[in-house]
C-alpha cells in the first residue's frame, strides 16, 4: 500500500533554504537615491539660498505626512498651515541670523499653532497643540541645524555635505551588514530589522567615513575627529531611526508616505537627518569652530 504524503512536503523545494531578501525594491531605492544626491549635491556647491529651499521643501512635505497619519490614524488635528509657514521661516531664519533666529522662530511658530487651533472647537485642544508644538520642533527645528551648517563661510557646503555622507554611510552600513551578518537583534520590540551587528556595521562605515571627510574637507579638520563625528552620527542615525520606528508603531503603520518609490515618504528618509543635524553642528563647532 502506497504511503500517503499529506501534511507533509518532502520536495526537493522544501529542504532548499530560502534565500534571505533584502526586504524593499532595491532598483527603485537607488534610483530614487541617486536622483535626490543629484539634487542636493546641484543645489549645494551651485548656489546656497537654493539648497536653503530644498530644506524648506523638504521640511513641508515632511510636515504634511506626519499631520496627515496624526489626523488619520489618530485623530489629531494639527494645524499644517502655521507649522508650514513657521518651519520655513525657522530654516530661513537659521541661515540668515543663526542659532538665536532659529530660536525665535520656534517660538513664534508654536505661539501660531496655540492662536490658530483656538479657531475651532475646544475638545482636545491640549492634545492638538502639544501635537503641533512637537511637530515643531522634530522637523523643522532640526533641520535647521543643517542651515546653520551650511552658513559656515569658509567650508558651508562641505559641512553639510559631511553631514549627510556620514548618515548614508551610517545607514548603508547598518543595513549591508545586518542583512549579511545580523543574527542578534538590537531592539526587537520597536524595529524587528534592526541588530546588533548592523550597528557595529553602522559604526565602523561612519568612523571610515569621518576620518575621510574631517582629513580632506573640512577646513582645519583632523583624521581623529572624523572618528569620534563618525561615532556619533551612527548613534544618533540609529536612536532617530528608532524614534520615527516608535511613532510609526504606535500609528500603526509601515511608512510615513509613498512619495519615494523604494523609500517610503520624506520622513522615512528624515528620520536618521533629523536627530543627527543638531549633534554634527555641535561637534563642528566645538572642533573647528562655528565657521
Amino acid at each position: 500500500m502506497p504511503t500517503s504524503l499529506s501534511g507533509s512536503d518532502s520536495s526537493p523545494d522544501s529542504e532548499k533554504p530560502k534565500k534571505k531578501s533584502a526586504g524593499r525594491n532595491l532598483p527603485a531605492a537607488i534610483g530614487v537615491g541617486i536622483g535626490l544626491g543629484a539634487i542636493i549635491v546641484a543645489s549645494l556647491f551651485v548656489y546656497k539660498p537654493v539648497f536653503i529651499g530644498v530644506i524648506a521643501i523638504a521640511v513641508v512635505v515632511g510636515l504634511w505626512e506626519l499631520t496627515s497619519r496624526l489626523a488619520e490614524r489618530k485623530d489629531i488635528r494639527v494645524p499644517l498651515v502655521p507649522l508650514a509657514v513657521g518651519g520655513t521661516a525657522m530654516v530661513v531664519a537659521g541661515y540668515v541670523r543663526g542659532a538665536e533666529g532659529a530660536w525665535v522662530a520656534m517660538a513664534l511658530t508654536a505661539l501660531a499653532v496655540l492662536v490658530w487651533r483656538m479657531t475651532e472647537a475646544p475638545e482636545n485642544y491640549l492634545r492638538d497643540v502639544t501635537a503641533g508644538v512637537f511637530a515643531a520642533f522634530y522637523v523643522p527645528f532640526l533641520a535647521t541645524f543643517v542651515a546653520l551648517m551650511l552658513a559656515a563661510e569658509a567650508d558651508g557646503p562641505e559641512r553639510v555635505m559631511t553631514f549627510l555622507l556620514l548618515t548614508v554611510v551610517s545607514d548603508t552600513g547598518a543595513y549591508a551588514v545586518g542583512w549579511r551578518f545580523g543574527k542578534h537583534k538590537l531592539a526587537p520590540r520597536i524595529s524587528p530589522g534592526k541588530t546588533r551587528e548592523g550597528l557595529l556595521g553602522a559604526v565602523l562605515f561612519a568612523m571610515a567615513a569621518g576620518a575621510l571627510c574631517m582629513e580632506f574637507l573640512i577646513v582645519d579638520g583632523a583624521w581623529w575627529q572624523g572618528l569620534l563625528l563618525g561615532l556619533a552620527v551612527a548613534a544618533s542615525a540609529t536612536l532617530g531611526d528608532l524614534g520615527e520606528s516608535m511613532i510609526k508603531r504606535d500609528l500603526g503603520i509601515k511608512d510615513m508616505g509613498t512619495l519615494l518609490p523604494g523609500h517610503g515618504g520624506i520622513m522615512d528618509r528624515l528620520d536618521s537627518l533629523l536627530p543627527t543635524a543638531p549633534v554634527v553642528w555641535l561637534l563642528f563647532v566645538i572642533f573647528v569652530g562655528a565657521g
